[in-house]
């Protein structure tokens, strides 16, 4: 079945969906059993058709829920141990939700309820209803009702959905691309591999069509609309991805900072919850990927961090203060 392009179900939706239907079964679903009914695969699924662009989009939506420190788990057939294609899939409530002794006061159920505010509506949406009701048919049956929001504020950029698109399709996009210290932006022409999620940030990593190899983009810094070409390249292996993720691995395991926090400051507060080898007293050492990220984020702390190595990041943050201080006198 086609899907016009004003149907397409947005990513937040289809992954909400998906974490709901794993969540109402006990025994798992199969990959078939949820790529034909959960709401934002069931719309292209083809009964008696090739759905291999659809399995890997369940793939990297797997990857993106256990990112979010979701409970996935896999489990064999009992009576076709091995066979990848009956494995199924669930989230154990007991795993994912709050333990039976925690409770909110009436104040902290306010505050729950205003941030519940920003979003756009207090129940799940019609079509991911009639996924639960097809599920249900399967002899999935949940014991509660499972009430959720659908999401008004997005939470990835805005590049992201048009370059999921171009993923499915196999066609080429152009895009420009804003680099730290540059003035202007430089269109870049790519044939799109994998997005990657890394500490919270999205990219994209892709075949550069100009500098002829494969590049990392930051999403953020895409700072024009994507626009699509006619041109189609071949699919991409996975061991693609898997060496992009490990090239990231790489980069953030080889660069660490080391910082000075005021014990008790917000920096203090934020960052020792991200230090990665250690903590020695009020000195931190931070793992990075991106040196201007972090230079931005360290620079926003102000007088509550002190940069002590490496020198150019260092000498990123000093720019950055120096900068604030030429601005606002």
């Amino acid at each position: 079945m086609a899907v016009a392009a004003g149907s397409r179900v947005p990513v937040e939706e289809r992954l909400f969906s998906l974490v709901l239907a794993l969540l109402a079964t006990e025994a798992g679903l199969t990959k078939a059993e949820i790529l034909s009914t959960v709401q934002g695969y069931r719309q292209r699924y083809r009964a008696s058709g090739d759905n291999a662009n659809l399995e890997r989009q369940f793939e990297r939506d797997k990857d993106d829920i256990r990112e979010l420190g979701v409970p996935l788990e896999t489990l064999e057939s009992p009576g076709e141990p091995g066979n990848n294609q009956n494995l199924r899939y669930r989230i154990p409530r007991g795993d994912y939700e709050l333990p039976s002794d925690i409770s909110f006061s009436p104040e902290e159920t306010t505050l729950l309820n205003l941030a519940a505010m920003v979003w756009r509506e207090g129940s799940i949406s019609g079509e991911s209803r009639r996924a639960i009701l097809k599920l249900r048919s399967l002899g999935v049956v949940t014991d509660e009702p499972v009430i959720g929001y659908a999401p008004r504020l997005r939470v990835r950029d805005v590049a992201f959905e048009p370059l999921t698109a171009a993923l499915d399709k196999h066609v080429i996009v152009r895009f420009g691309y804003l680099k730290p210290g540059e003035q202007d932006a430089r269109t870049r022409t790519v044939a799109p591999i994998a997005l990657i999620q890394r500490e919270g940030r999205w990219i994209l990593h892709g075949e550069d069509q100009d500098a002829g190899g494969t590049r990392n983009f930051l999403l953020r810094r895409i700072v024009s609309p994507i626009s699509t070409t006619n041109t189609r390249y071949p699919a991409f292996p996975e061991s693609a991805t898997e060496s992009a993720k490990a090239e990231l691995d790489k980069i953030w395991e080889s660069r660490a900072a080391i910082v000075e926090v005021i014990p008790g400051s917000d920096a203090a507060t934020r960052l020792s919850k991200r230090a990665d080898t250690g903590i020695d007293g009020d000195t931190l050492t931070l793992h990075y990927s991106d040196a201007d990220l972090l230079a931005d984020e360290l620079a926003g702390f102000g007088p509550e961090v002190l940069v002590l190595g490496p020198e150019s990041l260092r000498g990123a943050v000093r720019d950055r203060l120096l900068r604030t201080e030429a601005d606002h006198g």
